[in-house]
């Protein structure tokens, strides 16, 4: 048997499409436009700076409250005030006219002058008690009496008498010559009692003379004496 020489062909391979063909090729991307850059954003204009505000003016420092001035009790009637240091400046004045005549009367009108009457500014008709400044009147003698440049005596008509230190050389100058009697230079001071009622504590003559007081009359002459009193004198 004959057989048919067939000759080998060698096999087509199959080209296998890529699969790249199989797929279009793609577009290569267009390059995107690079973005356009932003505008920058304007710069805001800055805020307008607030004006400051205005200073406050200060306030006014509100004008300390006055004090009122406290009341002064009116002390009681008849009753001695306090120490002697809460009448000082109502006897300041009063001392200095005391220390100015030397002698003069406590209450009673006569020769010289009454401080109670000068105190009332006016001569004063019966009891001073009744007087307006009755309690002026009463605080002036009590501070007068009480103070140390004044001894109390019953020296002019048996009357209470004040008489200051300046003088007191002339009065023990004319009782140790005999012209005025003891009685009338026997100091005495009104001692207020709790209950009221008043003392009279009577230093007799000379027990209550200062030395230099003693002193200062060994070298007065009666003449002196007599002049530094005053005129009352007879």
């Amino acid at each position: 048997m004959k057989t048919k020489a067939t000759s080998k062909k060698s096999p087509k391979r199959a080209r296998a499409k890529p699969a790249a063909r199989a797929v279009k090729k793609a577009a290569p991307n267009k390059k995107a436009a690079p973005n356009k850059k932003a505008a920058p954003n304007k710069k805001a204009a800055p805020n307008k700076k607030a004006a400051p505000n205005k200073k406050a003016a200060p306030n006014k420092k509100a004008a300390p409250n006055k004090k009122a001035a406290p009341k002064k009790a009116a002390p009681k009637k008849g009753k001695r005030g306090s120490p002697r240091q809460t009448r000082a400046a109502t006897g300041s004045r009063w001392l200095k006219f005391v220390e100015q005549h030397g002698v003069v009367l406590a209450t009673a009108r006569g020769p010289i002058p009454s401080l109670a009457s000068e105190v009332a500014g006016e001569e004063i008709v019966g009891s001073w008690w009744s007087h307006p400044k009755a309690q002026v009147i009463f605080e002036t003698l009590s501070a007068i009496d009480d103070d140390v440049d004044v001894r109390c005596f019953k020296l002019v008509d048996g009357k209470v008498t004040f008489v200051h230190r300046r003088v007191w050389p002339a009065l023990v100058r004319l009782a140790r010559e005999g012209m005025l009697a003891p009685d009338r230079v026997a100091s005495f001071q009104q001692e207020h009692m709790p209950t009221g009622e008043h003392r009279n504590l009577v230093t007799p003559y000379p027990e209550w003379v200062p030395d230099e007081v003693a002193a200062a009359a060994d070298k007065m002459t009666v003449e002196q004496a007599r002049t530094a009193l005053g005129s009352w004198l007879q």
